[in-house]
């Protein structure tokens, strides 16, 4: 059987990799305490799950939806106004079947072969592959601790900037934990501007952000929706991941490609998460709020003990993740992570996943609670790792 080429433009899945030695020590009946999907261990709320209840009662819900509902595009567009004080019409709203998908789907609509495009470095894996998969080719902008883990467009070469396409961009940032601030987005907002680039903002954390600072949106700044679109998901914020509900937002020219390239390969998304989506965008966000107090609980927990363990205070202002340096100057983040699962049954993220200045570092996701988190510490700490 001859296979697509392009399947050869991705590494190993690190997730699938590390699920597959968790199944082989679970089976050897070794206990294992899995730190390395970001799956929320949160319910969702009561409410969401009987609007998915009732919708999978009702007959007209078993069909297929061809398109976004307009009470649901009417719902994303007043919770955009209530959440981040931000005004946005129908038609800057599609929705994708989860963010990863929106991210290849987008890049397909935007970019040809050997087209450049922007992609942070260490980053999620879709925002890579996404630009691999549509034939384009990635130019890596770091995020380090010289830069405080956020981009730095000074850095980019002018010339490269005026190449790209389009430049991702996701603060809240999976993994390295770090967040934006007001003069960061207009910095990008200048810099698209002056390249004629398009910025593609993951707003998957939103609501899971510390120690005071306020989530917002990219499009919440003067002129970012004629430069920019966001992915807005609510798998994180009312832990529904299973159910793939995400959303494309900004500039109508954009999300109208969107649409387009969308409706060739998939209808729209289906009833029952659509209810379940109005259901989430229209209800009071007190359970949102008291959700992200109990991550940062959980976030104080890990970094406490790790630090205690001899480690770096990591990096984790955002997400439900936390960005930790080896120890002792240790460089090999796999070999880091299989002694670490070997040892203590622990199962952490590789750092060098994430692209090359991943190196050196681990990801934990914020997943157990704050207990189960401080013997995650106390583990480590005997491990002699």
């Amino acid at each position: 059987m001859h296979f697509s080429a392009r399947l050869d433009r991705f590494g190993s899945e690190v997730f699938a990799a590390l699920k597959e030695l968790r199944m082989k020590r679970e089976a050897q009946g070794l206990a294992v305490i899995d730190l390395s999907i970001g799956t929320p261990d949160f319910e969702p709320p009561a409410h969401l799950v009987e609007a998915y209840a009732q919708a999978a009662r009702d007959p007209e819900c078993w069909k297929y939806a061809i398109v976004d509902t307009p009470e649901m595009l009417q719902a994303v567009c007043s919770y955009y106004e209530r959440r981040f004080g931000v005004q946005v019409s129908p038609d800057m709203v599609c929705s994708a079947h989860g963010t990863q998908e929106g991210m290849g789907m987008l890049a397909l609509a935007l970019v040809d072969e050997g087209d450049t495009v922007l992609v942070p470095d260490p980053c999620y894996p879709v925002f890579q592959n996404a630009v691999l998969l549509s034939g384009a080719t990635p130019w890596y902008y770091p995020l380090s601790r010289e830069t405080g883990f956020v981009p730095r467009v000074s850095d980019i070469p002018a010339e490269v900037a005026d190449a790209a396409r389009y430049m991702v961009v996701s603060l809240p940032a999976n993994p390295v934990g770090s967040i934006g601030t007001p003069e960061l987005y207009r910095e990008l907002i200048a810099f698209a501007r002056e390249h004629d680039l398009l910025i593609v903002h993951d707003n998957a954390y939103s609501d899971i952000i510390y120690d005071g600072a306020q989530g917002g949106s990219f499009l919440a700044y003067e002129g970012a929706a004629e430069v920019g679109v966001e992915f807005f998901s609510l798998s994180k914020s009312f832990n529904v991941t299973g159910l793939r509900i995400s959303y494309l937002v900004g500039r109508p020219d954009v999300i109208a490609a969107f649409k387009r390239l969308h409706s060739q390969i998939d209808f729209g998304m289906p009833l029952p998460q659509q209810r379940v989506a109005i259901a989430a965008l229209t209800w009071p966000l007190d359970s949102v709020r008291a959700q992200c107090a109990l991550y940062q609980e959980r976030r104080d927990a890990l970094c406490d003990g790790l630090v205690a363990a001899g480690w770096e205070r990591p990096n984790a202002q955002g997400t439900m993740f936390v960005w930790a340096k080896l120890p002792h100057g240790r460089e090999d983040s796999l070999g880091f992570a299989m002694e670490l699962m070997e040892r203590t049954g622990v199962i952490v993220t590789p750092g060098a996943s994430f692209g090359p200045h991943g190196e050196g570092y681990v990801r934990f996701a914020l997943v157990q609670p704050p207990e189960r988190l401080r013997e995650v510490c106390e583990l480590i700490a005997a491990s002699g790792l």
